[in-house]
């Protein structure tokens, strides 16, 4: 198995309002193999865009490790970060307004971070047209924002997080204001990008179609990683060759997906709501521990 591109160990983050502190990450773990799609999933306020945010250098760890590319998120000086923003990931807002400048023209949008890191007028020319290109923006080149579709919008959005050649794209609610066809085509485009480039796209997303076509899904429940799912036979029998190093099955859907329950590296793992409000745990749990595998059980008052 490759070293993983993206690795998360214990990450914590905390935001103090006024005289309060509020915990959106504690303890995440996360790894992204190089090549990899994901999509992060999880209800409002569970951590999804705050991880997004630490991936892309936006913000830093209060506590625990994030290292993307052979780059400390922890460590990094306000220069190195600036250089990690522009070379080693591109990022994708849900709001058009966030991804492109309404004055500029398509191209325009694209060369531009192009031109901030230095590139030469005629080699972010081509760049830029090549991206549009494989966008399926070639004809629209000296197009405002307010002259392109929302779905032309975000293929432009792509293109200027692609403009530096980025390791791996962040997308935030990518489709969010989009039409369901709209949004297929989308995630139809990132799946391009990602046979064509070898790209590592990490995606956070309500939408289930979207987050059903990417190769892992995971699902993050009170600031933690909780479940797994994996899709594709191939990944899957690369998985079940390293089971149960890192997860324990609780289901198998079909041949082309799995679903697990995430261990953190102390030994923590969320039970399913499911199995919390059927069983009466009430905070307890006895482990019973039979040759291969761990049995968890109620403990019943005597």
């Amino acid at each position: 198995m490759p070293d993983p591109i993206v690795l998360c160990d214990n990450l914590v983050k905390i935001y103090k309002v006024a005289d309060l502190e509020v915990v959106a990450l504690q303890g995440l773990d996360l790894e992204v193999n190089p090549g990899e799609v994901i999509s992060i999933v999880g209800a409002s306020g569970s951590g999804k865009s705050t991880l997004l945010n630490i991936l892309s250098g936006l913000d830093t760890p209060s506590a625990g490790s994030c290292i993307v590319d052979s780059n400390d998120l922890t460590r990094l000086t306000q220069a190195q970060r600036i250089v990690y923003r522009r070379q080693i990931v591109g990022q994708i807002w849900q709001q058009s307004g966030r991804n492109l400048l309404p004055e500029l023209h398509a191209q325009a949008n694209v060369e531009l971070p192009q031109m901030l890191s230095g590139v030469g007028s005629t080699q972010r020319s081509k760049r830029a047209k090549e991206l549009l290109e494989l966008v399926g923006l070639g004809d629209k080149l000296h197009k405002k924002p307010s002259q392109l579709s929302g779905g032309e919008q975000q293929r432009t959005a792509i293109a200027v997080a692609l403009a530096n050649e980025p390791k791996v794209l962040l997308a935030d609610e990518p489709t969010g204001e989009l039409d369901s066809v709209t949004a297929g085509e989308i995630f139809a485009l990132f799946r391009t990008l990602n046979q064509q480039l070898g790209l590592t796209i990490i995606t956070v997303t309500h939408d289930a179609t979207i987050a059903a076509a990417a190769d892992r899904t995971i699902a993050i429940r009170d600031g933690r990683t909780s479940t797994e799912t994996v899709r594709r036979e191939t990944m899957l029998e690369k998985v079940e060759a390293h089971m149960p190093t890192s997860s324990a099955v609780i289901g198998l859907s079909s041949r082309t997906h799995r679903e697990s329950i995430l261990i953190d590296r102390a030994g923590r793992l969320q039970l399913p709501k499911e199995a919390i409000e059927k069983l009466p745990f009430k905070g307890r749990a006895e482990v019973r521990i039979i040759d291969d595998h761990v049995e968890l059980w109620p403990i019943l008052e005597s």
